[in-house]
């Protein structure tokens, strides 16, 4: 089984990393898919800094861990990054063979029915959901009954912990000149520092 994690990893932090190892030894996934957005549809331009730099924070992130891989698919994709369309060509690069799993966030799950041709996805994933601060457990939980019985969908809850850490909360740190050591692995830290990022938002 493949998992794979999108996002606008702007920047890419602890959180995301401890995460995906945690539901990679949970879940017995082979391995880990990061797939930053290009134009991610739900989130404004505002304060994301170019694609080439959020591929290569991923790249050092991920870079000593062998279950986890860079997938720049949606950079090779015109358009807004939709998961579907995202979806629909990691399908065609890996055949209908192996299983796909889609790694998403609480909130996200609640919102999923806001999402492009939403029905489409469950037809060719399956979803992990890992719980996230202020996502109540009641709300998630509803949201999964509804969709596994309207749309057989089949969705699986991590036992993975929530970290209360944000990219939004780190970009902050950055601009206020705060360390974020800690926040995010040290290499990712370093390129932030040298290349200037997140200090003018």
């Amino acid at each position: 089984m493949i998992g794979i994690m999108g996002g606008t990893f702007n920047p890419i932090h602890i959180g995301h990393l401890l995460m995906c190892e945690h539901i990679r030894e949970e879940f017995g996934l082979d391995k880990i898919l990061f797939v930053p957005a290009k134009n991610p549809p739900h989130k404004g331009s505002e304060g994301i800094v170019e694609t080439s730099r959020r591929l290569e924070m991923v790249r050092l992130a991920i870079r000593d861990n062998p279950y986890f891989e860079l997938c720049d698919i949606e950079m090779r994709m015109d358009g807004p990054s939709y998961t579907v369309e995202t979806l629909r060509a990691l399908r065609g690069e890996y055949g209908l063979e192996p299983r796909l799993c889609l790694i998403i966030g609480a909130d996200s799950l609640v919102q999923f029915p806001t999402w492009r041709r939403y029905e489409e996805i469950f037809e060719m994933v399956d979803i992990i959901v890992a719980r996230r601060p202020g996502t109540e457990n009641g709300a998630l939980d509803q949201a999964i009954e509804r969709l596994k019985a309207g749309h057989n969908a089949r969705i699986s809850v991590s036992g993975a912990a929530a970290l209360d850490i944000s990219s939004t909360r780190i970009r902050d740190r950055v601009k206020k000149g705060l360390s974020i050591k800690y926040m995010v692995p040290g290499c990712v830290e370093e390129y932030i520092r040298e290349h200037g990022l997140y200090t003018g938002e």
